[in-house]
């Protein structure tokens, strides 16, 4: 098999999607790279490490794709200004895309992706099974980002972290609230406690109390309900009336805190909203919120995505893609992820894709001109009618 990795061209973006290292394991497996030039200069991987591992630089983009059977991004198809073309009308008709494909971006992709039988698997959907652990980009980058955040904290707050015994006396440790205890905020709770905080963390999952207190953090206490999380492992969305009442549990935090993580998402929905602008105004001036569900909305009420706000002398940061900041790991974790993934999915030496697993039934998006995803097919199937 042929396969391609291109430069990314989302503003911003400065991960590759496999790393140098990693292309070994293709040739190894008998398939031929292309990689496009400068692909992973601004994550410190240069041209000469692809050609040094086997792989092939390609300056033309159009003929990467053209080459390509199979192409391995990071972030979702887009357009290309500086070509004037859509990065999936260089697919090749019949071949595959390994890639994220986020449910925003559906409208955008999905009728290139029928329209050219592309095979493609969104890494968002990947079941949450054991199996399929060493193959989960979303969690590897909710711990880049979850590890991330607290470091922003860190410096947009002006006091220090840790406790201090000093020569001007004591200085106490500062109070970190976490809101959600996923991969990203355990990663938060980890690294907070680390630089030495005090940390809280609260999650509607019962679930993940032993996980935070095992971490040093101490779990915030309210009554949950049972069905918190879906079949898949992610958080459900909640009431109005059960949003309140979480307001009120954290509300009563904020008026001690000096930093707030807030990382709470429901997949495909807007993010909760756990702190509204009133909210804010009790918060003790200098104090800081970093808000990693900005994507979907956010979980503050005044956050706007890559910008900081200052209001109620509050910093408020909506940390867009966090995880890009950290380009070295980020894309070494990913790059690994998804040669697993690829490597469970292509098994069968015939190139075959079996639908029976669960793994390669559930990324699979669109196959020969159909939706294979049931979700995507669902919601796909209300678009429609929605613009009949």
């Amino acid at each position: 098999m042929k396969i391609g990795i291109p430069k990314e061209i989302m503003p911003g973006e400065t991960r590759v999607a496999v790393v140098p290292a990693m292309i070994p394991v293709l040739k190894k497996a008998g398939h031929e790279v292309y990689v496009e030039t400068g692909a992973g200069l601004l994550a410190s991987f240069t041209d000469s490490e692809y050609e040094s591992s086997g792989a092939a630089i390609v300056k033309d983009p159009k003929r990467l794709y053209r080459e390509a059977d199979l192409v391995i991004k990071f972030q979702a198809p887009m357009m290309n200004k500086k070509i004037k073309m859509h990065e999936l009308a260089l697919v090749k008709e019949g071949s595959a895309l390994i890639c994220s494909i986020p449910p925003a971006s559906h409208k955008g992709v999905m009728k290139y992706l029928l329209k050219s039988k592309i095979t493609a698997f969104g890494m968002e959907y990947l079941p949450r099974i054991t199996k399929a652990q060493t193959m989960d980009v979303l969690s590897s980058m909710s711990t880049v980002a979850g590890y991330k955040a607290v470091m922003l904290a860190a410096y947009y707050l002006g006091k220090l972290f840790p406790l201090l015994m000093t020569a001007a006396g004591t200085i106490p440790p500062a109070n970190v609230l976490i809101l959600g205890a996923g991969v990203a905020g355990l990663q938060a709770i980890a690294t907070a406690k680390r630089l030495g905080a005090k940390v809280e963390a609260f999650d509607p999952r019962p679930v993940v109390r032993e996980q935070v207190e095992s971490l040093g953090g101490q779990f915030v206490e309210m009554e949950l309900p049972k069905d918190a999380e879906t079949a898949g492992g992610y958080a459900k969305q909640q009431s109005e009336e059960f949003l309140q009442l979480e307001r009120e549990v954290i509300g009563k935090r904020l008026t001690k805190v000096d930093a707030v993580i807030t990382t709470a998402q429901i997949f495909g929905k807007p993010s909760p909203v756990l702190i509204t602008e009133q909210m804010v105004k009790t918060m003790p001036p200098g104090s800081v919120i970093i808000d990693l569900a900005v994507a979907e909305g956010g979980n503050c009420e005044l956050s706007v995505a890559n910008k900081t706000v200052v209001k109620y002398g509050v910093h408020i940061f909506g940390a867009l893609n966090l995880a890009r900041t950290v380009p070295v790991h980020a894309s070494q974790m990913h790059s690994k992820n998804v040669i697993n993934f690829f490597k469970q999915v292509y098994s069968n030496q015939s190139g075959a894709l079996d639908f029976e697993d669960e793994i390669t039934r559930g990324t699979c998006l669109t196959h020969n001109g159909e939706i294979i995803n049931e979700t995507v097919k669902r919601n796909f199937g209300k678009e429609k009618a929605a613009r009949a």
